[in-house]
């Protein structure tokens, strides 16, 4: 009993200490000090530019600018407006040119030296169509000011503190790659902190550095308050697709800090992204990291330079531990070193066979291999699809759906090491009945049906008979030793999740001869090393939660807690209570995963997204109304059907999948006016002008012979276009038109097909029913679409 209760309370001291770490900090009132930051402060700001949606381009996002521009001349920031064309091919999508007007907002506070390289505080102020964009990013912009005011409180800096405010970010980076691209002071900037939001709640983190960041990170650990950053999320986020305009600075060369909140992600680009949502304590967060960092490069008498990247992570409190990536080998091979000592000592003290240390090898397989396959099975229960629009069911109850996943993993975690006390190898049924059951949600799933086979395998043959506490342990400890030894080996920056709980676990290992050791001691001990091993890790299960709907990556941290668990959870072989924590644990988690699956969480504060628009095709004279969401509301179904036509999918080139639409009357709209005309150098001039009121326009271009889209607007591109093949553009702002300049390879043909969008419903039809307040419109909805085709020829 005593090890159970050991077992329970590590787990419970775990909880709290993961509870704790990831509680953001209290808001600061006004009467803050002047030199520190104050959430309530910064709430002026976000209230102020957050009442209504404003992307680039419109009415609303020309108010905030003009609001921000007297907010920063009252700071004495002498603030101006720099406008500019952002253009750029996508790095993600081939063939696609992402542009628009914007007009940057800069303002400098003055330091000592204005000849030094200067710190560039930014954010942007624009937000997506549908959002009033609250957390993304008037929380970054209100944190800038905020911060900018504290560091004027303080003195005069060493160098000037830009506070660079862009435009256009979610267009496509648009403002940050006009200013590092092509606005001259882009060259006083040596070192940049931006803040970004993919929510509206939770703890900062920081997530991207530029190249070489082992001085960076130097300046972080200094000046860190409660910090959240690992070399882990920095070497991921290199390979996600996901882009923030830090990565615009990061291509000019420039070191510097990327900020961002991603908890309650259901509000990210969601019309619930409101002041009232946004927490405060997050807003807090940010302000007093993002001032701390800006603190200490903008006082120093040099910034940071460069220096090969570091593995580092916070641990708890202000502490970061940074290393070179090769003092990695010698954290294993001090874990090695401890492993093999206390196996040396446990067997001397029981004797145990060495198989038994293969049998723990290949339990601790079994246990991480079935926990992935309960977590791949509990996603595909959820019956909810995959992708950002697909989640949003899943999103909108999101701890009922963290609870259950945690239930699953963990508790067959415990359920498998349990079992290897007995060596019963009806264990392997459970992974393998979960991994053939994936495929009864949405279709036949190898990868699921792939897991549970070998996870079965693996059981076979490390079950059988029973095995020694000892023997197990040392087992897991040297399989997590080899795969610690992988990481290191193949990507050194990820490798401390592993190697760090491997090494507190061979450490407490060593003290305990492996847990051979009876007594209250050596069971206080090993608690106590599971206890705050699994509080740290539970930090990076949960931002692998929030960040990837890829809930496998969880099994990471079920790695770390195997190790650390693993002479708690083993039981005396036919100890009942103990054995039964792992099964209770796991059918919670079902329990949870079917109410996630039945349960309607839909309500005023999580409305379930709507996308409307009303698409005319001026070529083939024909209107449809769309829907281009994965779920469509009752409302969004009424609005389809309002017309009388047939409900079927549509496929056009302007959609990225083929949508629910019905057919709708056709009503008469301006079209784009295009002018294709030779220029003295040879190349050719397409002038567009949208529709007046068009938010957008989107245009495809195919070419019958080779061709090169040298610029728009004044923008270098030089994307080769292929005879035949399909380049989009896609122009945000465009008021007053866009130039695209084409060289040819020789006379030919360029079939240019356009979309505009306008942000109303079309004047003749008739309006829009009121919605629910269940239902919300997302992104650009309730918009009209112009579409068609002209063919040009030179």
């Amino acid at each position: 009993m005593g090890r159970l209760l050991a077992l329970v309370a590590a787990l419970i001291g775990a909880a709290l200490i993961a509870w704790t770490v990831q509680q953001p900090p209290k808001p600061r009132p006004l009467s803050t000090p002047a030199d520190q930051f104050s959430a309530e402060r910064a709430m002026a700001d976000v209230r102020a530019m957050a009442p209504v949606p404003h992307p680039v381009g419109s009415e609303a996002n020309h108010a905030v600018r003009d609001r921000l521009v007297a907010r920063m001349a009252a700071l004495g920031l002498s603030p101006q407006v720099r406008a500019g064309v952002g253009a750029a091919k996508n790095d993600r999508v081939a063939g696609l040119v992402l542009g628009g007007q914007v007009e940057n907002i800069v303002g400098v506070l003055p330091g000592r030296d204005r000849a030094a390289p200067a710190v560039a505080l930014m954010a942007h102020y624009d937000s997506v169509p549908g959002s009033p964009g609250a957390a993304d990013d008037a929380a970054g912009v209100a944190s800038a000011l905020e911060i900018v005011r504290a560091l004027k409180a303080q003195g005069t800096p060493a160098r000037d503190v830009l506070v660079l405010l862009t435009d256009g970010e979610e267009a496509g980076l648009l403002g940050a790659n006009a200013f590092f691209r092509a606005d001259p002071l882009a060259h006083h900037v040596g070192f940049v902190i931006n803040m970004e939001a993919r929510g509206s709640a939770g703890r900062v983190q920081m997530f991207q550095t530029g190249a070489d960041n082992g001085p960076t990170i130097a300046l972080l650990r200094k000046a860190a308050v409660r910090p959240q950053s690992a070399s882990l999320a920095v070497f991921i986020y290199e390979h996600m697709p996901n882009d923030t305009d830090f990565t615009e600075a990061k291509k000019a060369g420039l070191a510097g800090l990327n900020f961002a909140f991603a908890g309650r992600q259901f509000d990210y680009h969601s019309p619930s992204s409101t002041p009232a949502t946004l927490d405060p304590g997050t807003l807090q967060d940010m302000g007093q990291q993002g001032l701390a960092a800006a603190r200490a490069a903008a006082f120093a008498p040099d910034l940071p330079g460069r220096a090969p990247n570091v593995v580092y992570s916070q641990v708890f409190g202000n502490l970061i531990i940074a290393y070179a990536p090769a003092i990695g080998w010698v954290v294993l091979a001090l874990s090695a070193v401890l492993i093999i000592l206390a196996t040396v000592r446990a067997r001397r003290r029981e004797g145990f066979a060495r198989t038994d240390i293969l049998r723990g090898m290949g339990a601790a397989l079994f246990a991480v291999l079935g926990a992935v396959t309960l977590l791949h099975f509990a996603r595909r229960a959820t019956g909810a699809g995959f992708g950002f629009m697909e989640q949003r069911f899943l999103l909108a109850q999101v701890t009922r759906w963290e609870s259950a996943l945690i239930l699953l993993g963990l508790g067959f975690l415990l359920a498998a090491i349990a079992e290897i006390a007995r060596g019963r190898r009806l264990m392997a049924l459970v992974p393998l009945l979960a991994g053939l059951a994936a495929s009864a949600f949405g279709g036949f799933d190898p990868v699921g049906l792939g897991l549970g086979v070998a996870a079965a395998l693996v059981a076979v043959a490390a079950y059988g008979r029973p095995v020694s506490r000892a023997g197990a342990w040392s087992g897991a400890l040297l399989f997590g030793l080899l795969l610690a030894v992988a990481a290191q080996a193949l990507a050194a920056p990820v490798a401390f999740i592993v190697a760090w709980p491997l090494a507190l676990a061979a450490l407490a290992a060593a003290l305990t001869d492996m847990s051979s050791r009876r007594g209250v001691a050596s069971l206080v001990l090993i608690g106590l090393a599971a206890a705050v091993g699994l509080g740290w890790l539970a930090g990076y299960a949960h931002a692998a939660f929030i960040s990837l709907d890829l809930v496998e990556l969880m099994a990471i941290s079920l790695l770390g807690a195997a190790l650390l668990v693993w002479p708690l959870a083993q039981p005396t072989e036919g100890a009942p209570p103990e054995r039964l924590v792992g099964p209770a644990l796991v059918i919670l988690g079902l329990a949870l995963t079917v109410a996630v699956r039945v349960n309607q969480p839909y309500d005023a504060r999580f409305p379930q997204a709507s996308y409307v628009a009303y698409q005319l095709d001026q070529d083939a004279r024909r209107g449809w109304l769309v829907s281009d969401t994965p779920e469509r509301s009752a409302w969004a179904d009424a609005v389809l059907k309002s017309a009388g036509g047939k409900l079927t999918k549509l496929s056009h080139w302007v959609w990225r999948r083929p949508v629910d639409a019905a057919p709708a009357p056709y009503l008469a709209a301006p079209a784009p006016e295009m002018t294709l005309s030779r220029r003295p150098d040879g190349a050719l001039s397409l002038r567009v002008l949208p529709p007046a009121g068009s938010r957008q326009i989107a245009l495809a271009l195919t070419p019958d012979t080779p061709a090169t889209l040298v610029s728009i607007q004044g923008a270098p591109i030089g994307m080769p276009l292929a005879p035949g093949a399909v380049s989009r553009v896609r122009w945000d702002a465009a008021k007053d038109g866009l130039e695209l300049i084409l060289k040819p390879a020789g006379p030919g043909t360029l079939t240019v097909k356009y979309a505009a969008r306008l942000p109303r419903w079309p004047d003749g039809a008739p309006p829009l029913p009121s919605r629910p307040a269940q239902v919300m419109p997302f992104n650009d909805s309730d918009s009209t679409l112009v579409t068609g085709a002209r063919r040009l020829a030179w």
